[in-house]
């Protein structure tokens, strides 16, 4: 998976937008305003997704790419060495952040989720 690939997926999601509202190196990826992915564009090819904090422990235990959140809580997210995880796996990642997101939402960005 390269980082175009890793773009296009998130942005296929209902209602995704991407920003760079940190630096010119971390796209930030949200759901209806709110964070579900940041990407490196430099340097090594990292992720961070959001996460339930027991399978964040899980997943950190079984995969020696899956580290705690870098510049986040180490709690609820993960960071992920992309190119050290099977791509499916990455997208599972992916697609659980978005619904941890996406079901935190409030009622009203939810129905304005629902008329997109």
């Amino acid at each position: 998976m390269n980082l175009e690939e890793f773009r296009n997926y998130c942005l296929q999601k209902k209602g995704a937008t991407e920003s760079l509202p940190f630096d010119e190196s971390t796209l930030v990826f949200k759901v209806m305003g709110k964070i579900f992915a940041l990407m490196s564009m430099e340097g090594e090819f990292t992720v961070n997704l959001k996460c339930d904090p027991d399978l964040a422990i899980e997943l950190r235990e079984e995969y020696p790419a899956v580290l705690p959140g870098y510049h986040m809580s180490k709690v609820h997210w993960n960071t992920i060495i992309v190119n050290e995880v099977p791509t499916a796996k990455v997208l599972e990642w992916v697609d659980h952040s978005y619904s941890l997101v996406y079901n935190s939402l409030p009622k009203k960005l939810k129905a304005e989720w629902n008329q997109l």
